[in-house]
């Protein structure tokens, strides 16, 4: 299988302006984010529920705890979740009627109760991608173009791995992507 690819601006750009125009663009736009801004796996995205990312009190939270069976490779983990991606929840919390806490964050057409699987978020992923002329990218790519742009800022390839998830910095490693501009950046250090 091919390596994810990571995105660049433009293309987080492009992609972002083909789902305001689609069906359930608030729905989509925020599953997108999760990928982007939290570097969570689809599998960890479709698994979503209310009571995940809001308190009782109604506020959201910024901290997602995933419990071992629900995250690759059973290994607990907490997300954590930026300013931005609250308040992205927020507004998406707000526009929508809930009726458990249970109830899963993303559903799919069928209706409230029936909420994304894995796989078929990789493949809606795939095709938001595909029809916003973005080659190459997949449901992988919002996770590995997290950690490349932390990396890109400095972050400690030990703290990005805490926030992915992985027992080991060479998986980590492997999600970094190096380019031009990067090395550029890098040698203006000196």
């Amino acid at each position: 299988m091919a390596a994810a690819k990571s995105l660049t601006q433009i293309e987080i750009d492009k992609v972002m302006q083909f789902v305001e125009t689609s069906l359930y663009a608030q729905r989509n736009k925020l599953m997108l984010q999760f990928s982007l801004l939290a570097g969570m796996r689809v599998s960890e995205i479709a698994d979503l529920k209310l009571c995940d990312v809001r308190d009782a009190d109604g506020t959201v939270r910024s901290e997602i705890y995933l419990a071992a069976e629900r995250v690759k490779h059973h290994h607990a983990r907490t997300v954590y979740v930026s300013t931005k991606l609250q308040a992205d929840i927020a507004d998406y919390l707000q526009s929508r009627n809930w009726f458990a806490e249970d109830q899963p964050l993303f559903t799919t057409h069928r209706g409230p109760r029936c909420g994304f699987s894995a796989n078929t978020l990789t493949q809606h992923f795939f095709w938001m991608y595909r029809h916003a002329g973005i080659k190459g990218a997949s449901s992988h790519s919002g996770r590995k173009t997290f950690l490349t742009s932390l990396a890109s800022k400095g972050i400690s390839v030990f703290v990005l791995a805490s926030l992915a998830g992985h027992r080991s910095i060479s998986t980590t490693q492997r999600y970094i992507s190096v380019n031009d501009d990067l090395k550029r950046r890098a040698v203006e250090l000196v």
